[in-house]
């Protein structure tokens, strides 16, 4: 987030001494949440108010076969679910008071998969994905439910896939902003391969986190697991947003001198 700096002078027994004025910038950071695939958006509202303690804006939405569009289920394709957020992606950076260069993407599961490709396709600076999925690009616009009946789909993410061989781990490779990953050790679903596809995907990333929740499945449907999480995120984004002001802070420092 931008720092807004003021020269300026300050008159003291018949002369004046130098100044600077720093405040907090009119915009502020953007943080927008994925859920999974069978969620919602009321999976992240305790972690959104969390971020939104940390002087953020946050938007929560429910992807299309969800909540109360369940009846689309069926047939929603992930094309039309990569357009949701992207549609709430655009809706938060219009919002008065956002940072269009301070967007945070947080994705779980089939959430971390779609917000990977759309950190491609809009501005992010911040990405973090918990337990990310990954899914073969044939049948694009096949229902999005079909690709869970594929045989082999878990032979498929245990795989060692390199970035052009899959349009998620294409898309990690351009990106170069800095990357949360979380990865459950019990997870049936997501195995440990697939993370590390990721993580080697993001080679051009300006940072990469990669953290292991001791004991978790892949719903962390665990209380104790849940509170790690969340401890996790929400240190991550601290470090992120709050080193975003103290580095602009310090240029503005570097400026005066």
């Amino acid at each position: 987030m931008e720092t807004r700096t003021e020269s300026l002078e300050i008159s003291v027994d018949n002369d004046s001494i130098a100044a600077t004025l720093l405040a907090p910038a009119t915009t502020i950071p953007g943080i927008l949440f994925a859920h999974g695939w069978g969620g919602s958006q009321s999976q992240d509202l305790a972690r959104a108010r969390d971020a939104a303690g940390l002087g953020c804006l946050c938007l929560t939405f429910d992807l299309r076969g969800h909540a109360r569009y369940e009846l689309q289920r069926e047939s929603v394709t992930r094309e039309a679910n990569l357009r949701d957020l992207l549609a709430a992606y655009d809706f938060l950076v219009r919002l008065r008071g956002v940072d269009p260069a301070s967007i945070a993407l947080i994705g779980a599961s089939y959430g971390a998969y779609l917000a990977a490709i759309a950190a491609s396709m809009r501005p992010v600076r911040w990405l973090a994905l918990r337990a990310p999925a990954i899914y073969k690009d044939e049948g694009w616009e096949l229902p999005k439910r079909q690709l869970n009946a594929d045989p082999d789909l878990m032979a498929y993410r245990q795989r060692e896939l390199h970035a052009e061989e899959n349009r998620v781990l294409r898309a990690c490779s351009t990106f170069t902003g800095d990357v949360l990953t979380v990865e459950s050790e019990h997870d049936d679903r997501v195995p440990h391969q697939t993370i590390a596809n990721y993580i080697a995907a993001f080679s051009k990333a300006h940072s990469l986190t990669s953290r292991v929740i001791k004991g978790a499945d892949h719903g962390l449907s665990e209380e104790a697991c849940q509170k790690a999480y969340t401890t996790v995120l929400t240190n991550w984004l601290s470090e992120m947003v709050i080193g975003a002001r103290v580095g602009n802070v310090d240029k503005a420092k570097e400026t005066l001198s």
